[in-house]
């Protein structure tokens, strides 16, 4: 079900849209950047009787989703900062080379950015201090020795390369985001 949906079933249940609750939600504290999602779920679903998948849409509309309003490049930068920075320049040098395959988008989340092709995503990455995850969609590729099956780690792609070392960023790892990007 689409954010739209639940917003139109909400309507249809209570009579209120996004604008009314924010209003209400305003009346008792349950705006800003300090309020916990959690907080303003509880209300709704306390005060109106929603779902959480409800609720959820509802706290979305209200913007209250921490960092789902910072621009893209923001939400990038925030990936990369601290003890991740030195991974940028991995990143910067996998978008570049995809760029060079096409059109590319990018779509930030906080734990990850999906790289696109049109709206189809075909790669995923992932920071932490000691490594760059590369998830890659690969359908129908098995037993490549440099590629490990995604698992649970993210079920949007197929394949996973841990990367211990900028320097890993090997033209075989270009190479497998270049077939990736051209099964998108």
């Amino acid at each position: 079900m689409t954010s739209q949906a639940y917003l139109d079933t909400i309507k249809a249940r209570t009579g209120l849209g996004p604008e009314d609750f924010r209003a209400a939600a305003a009346a008792k504290g349950l705006l800003g950047p300090d309020v916990k999602t959690a907080s303003i779920v509880a209300w709704l679903k306390d005060d109106y009787g929603l779902g959480t998948g409800h609720s959820m849409a509802l706290v979305s509309a209200l913007g209250q989703v921490p960092g789902q309003r910072l621009p893209v490049d923001e939400k990038i930068n925030a990936q990369f900062s601290g003890a991740k920075a030195h991974w940028r320049a991995s990143y910067d040098a996998l978008v570049a080379h995809a760029r060079q395959l096409g059109e590319v988008n990018l779509a930030p989340t906080n734990s990850y950015i999906s790289l696109l092709k049109g709206s189809g995503k075909f790669a995923i990455v992932q920071v932490t201090a000691g490594r760059l995850d590369l998830g890659l969609k690969l359908p129908g590729v098995y037993g490549a020795a440099a590629l490990e099956a995604s698992g649970s780690w993210n079920s949007m792609v197929t394949h996973r390369l841990r990367l211990a070392d900028p320097a890993d960023l090997t033209p075989e790892v270009l190479d497998w985001l270049r077939r990736a990007y051209e099964a998108a």
